[in-house]
């Protein structure tokens, strides 16, 4: 196991920041560290870089002790935080040439070092250029590459698509999954598309603690247990008029009308509450009612409906 963390808590005062956090992350893994501003991540996974001692519980990186093996931990991980720390006024090569000093490399590697990081995260076009000069999204590339120069078996990134254009996060998704190929990732972010995007695993925090982790796949099928259902239903007949039947069914919460096919001829989702089974009910209106019914399907929950439910 590449990650163990078992049952960290941190306070501020007496503000418990972090509760009974647990969570594993095997290797080869890249994992999303899901959940809403404020909910813990930055602070676990400045624990987990070495940058703060938890207040209680302790983990474990590629069998390292976080506490007791400090030093040794930090040497097998690259760390970029969410305010990505660059000297602007450093070219491209003085940064790496300086994180290369302060990593330690051996002086006959590093030119060897700089190279492979220039070329994994597409530095070569700036490599020349002051940090000032660069956009958002090469900051960031530059933020991997000074994370990567060490050969770390293990890559913890936070946030780092935040504040980037569409093409950017494109771009540095992209980075991240050819990177994480070789790696093991831990990646913050409270955004669902980056999940879906490129991580094999999610765990989910919220207020301090940890909620729900599992594949995005399993989470979704776990969905039905976790947040209300809904069905989708094809029927003829006028948008009230279909509206108002099925609001009728014990068990129906809200009717939207979600697509057209043709003239009154309709799609809508209907949400039901957790547990019911209205399709019979369904099917005898449409008998008793005289509506034509085309389709009846379970709609499937999405990530987004999880993480909501489970964050409130």
């Amino acid at each position: 196991m590449m990650i163990k963390v078992q049952k960290l808590n941190k306070f501020y005062g007496s503000f418990r920041a972090l509760s009974d956090v647990s969570f594993e992350v095997k290797t080869g893994e890249i994992m999303g560290f899901l959940g809403p501003n404020g909910a813990g991540k930055t602070t676990t996974m400045k624990i987990l870089a070495g940058y703060m001692p938890p207040s209680s519980g302790t983990a474990w990186i590629n069998d390292l002790n976080i506490e007791e093996q400090s030093l040794s931990v930090r040497q097998n991980v690259g760390y970029l935080p969410e305010a990505n720390p660059l000297y602007t006024d450093f070219t491209v090569e003085e940064t790496l040439r300086y994180i290369s000093e302060v990593r330690q490399i051996d002086k006959d590697a590093v030119a060897q070092a700089i190279d492979k990081v220039v070329r994994q995260c597409g530095l070569a076009g700036v490599y020349y250029k002051p940090i000032e000069q660069l956009s958002k999204g090469f900051r960031q590339r530059v933020g991997l590459a000074q994370a990567l120069i060490h050969e770390p078996s293990i890559l913890i990134l936070d946030e780092p698509t935040v504040g980037l254009d569409p093409k950017q996060i494109i771009e540095i998704r992209e980075l991240i999954k050819n990177i994480g190929a070789s790696r093991t990732v831990l990646l913050s972010t409270h955004i669902l598309q980056e999940v879906h995007a490129i991580c094999d695993k999610v765990t989910i925090i919220s207020g301090g603690r940890i909620v729900a982790s599992d594949t995005p796949e399993g989470l979704q099928q776990k969905s039905e247990e976790q947040v209300l259902g809904s069905l989708y239903v094809k029927m003829a007949g006028t948008i009230r008029e279909v509206e108002s039947a099925l609001k009728t069914v014990k068990g129906v919460t809200s009717v939207t009308k979600k697509d057209q096919e043709k003239k009154n001829i309709n799609g809508y989702t209907v949400q039901i509450e957790k547990g019911a089974d209205i399709r019979n009910d369904i099917f005898r209106l449409a008998k008793e009612k005289d509506l034509q019914l085309f389709e009846l399907t379970p709609e499937k929950a999405s990530l987004e409906d999880v993480f909501l439910e489970l964050t409130k």
